[in-house]
């Protein structure tokens, strides 16, 4: 059987077992197999993959595996390329550098149904954010193609779909890890507007005084007694002020965005506090 050897750079080395970070990987093959289902077959999903380099020559998904190839993968975090390792020839496929797609401006996101506190944190910070933790695999990999989407999700096998071009597995398990890693992952914090959305269905708050809020809060006569601005949901309704959560939250927004904008609401009527969606 003809062999190739596939080497892996920086986090994509995360997809693989210990025994075989940063390593030289002998893959054996029958045929010509496009590379994009070799590096899949590894464990790497395709829409981490940046940069596939095939004997010195950049090349894109479909370039179809010959004996004894030396492959060199990396992702978003691989090191600036020497001069010497430019290519010198056309690409022997469509799109051979750059391979991860533009993230939509401004950014937004369809998350899987393990990663619901992470969706409120990004609607918090005023990113829209998707989320349904009964959406199966394929609506959210429909999702992220049809309107152009980033998809974050914990499970690999959704990233190797073949409709998904933008997306990200995360790596952390804990949500607020989880909310650092993708804000640095795509630069999140200048274009964060916080509390500007609902963190209940993603809708766009808007600003409104008591009187328009009353008879929805008739139950909460303190709230209405000492709060006069409130932000109500567009799309469900839910009502926001500066309640109890508000310093909690506030110091989170500023942790993540560094003293990006003010805060203006904090939680709905009714979800005091909680915050875990899946």
């Amino acid at each position: 059987m003809p062999t190739a050897t596939v080497r892996f750079h920086g986090s994509l080395n995360d997809f693989l077992p210990a025994t075989r970070r940063d390593l030289a990987i002998e893959y054996g093959f029958d045929g010509g197999p496009a590379i994009k289902d070799a590096i899949e077959a590894l464990g790497v999903p395709h829409p981490e993959v940046d940069s596939i380099v095939v004997n010195g020559r950049r090349v894109g998904f479909g370039y179809r595996l010959r004996p004894d190839d030396r492959v060199e993968v990396r992702g978003l975090d691989r090191p600036a390329e020497p001069e010497a390792e430019r290519a010198t020839e056309p690409a022997a496929g469509p799109v051979a550098r750059g391979l991860i797609p533009a993230a939509p401006v401004p950014p937004r996101f369809v998350l899987d149904g393990h990663l619901g506190r992470l969706a409120r944190y990004l609607r918090m910070l005023g990113f829209d954010a998707r989320y349904d933790n009964r959406a199966a695999d394929d609506e959210l990999a429909r999702l992220s193609a049809d309107e152009n989407r980033i998809l974050l999700t914990r499970d690999r096998g959704l990233l190797k779909r073949a409709a998904v071009r933008l997306g990200y597995l995360v790596r952390d398990d804990d949500p607020r890890r989880q909310l650092d890693e993708v804000v640095a992952r795509y630069g999140l914090a200048p274009s964060a507007a916080p509390f500007s959305r609902c963190v209940r269905c993603n809708g766009l708050l808007e600003q409104v005084n008591r009187a328009a809020v009353a008879e929805r809060l008739a139950g909460e006569p303190r709230t209405l007694r000492y709060f006069d601005s409130f932000g109500r949901c567009a799309e469900c309704g839910a009502v926001y002020w500066q309640g109890s959560h508000f310093e909690r939250m506030s110091r989170l927004v500023r942790q993540v965005v560094h003293d990006g904008p003010a805060i203006v609401e904090n939680r709905p009527a009714g979800d005091a506090g909680t915050e875990d969606e899946r």
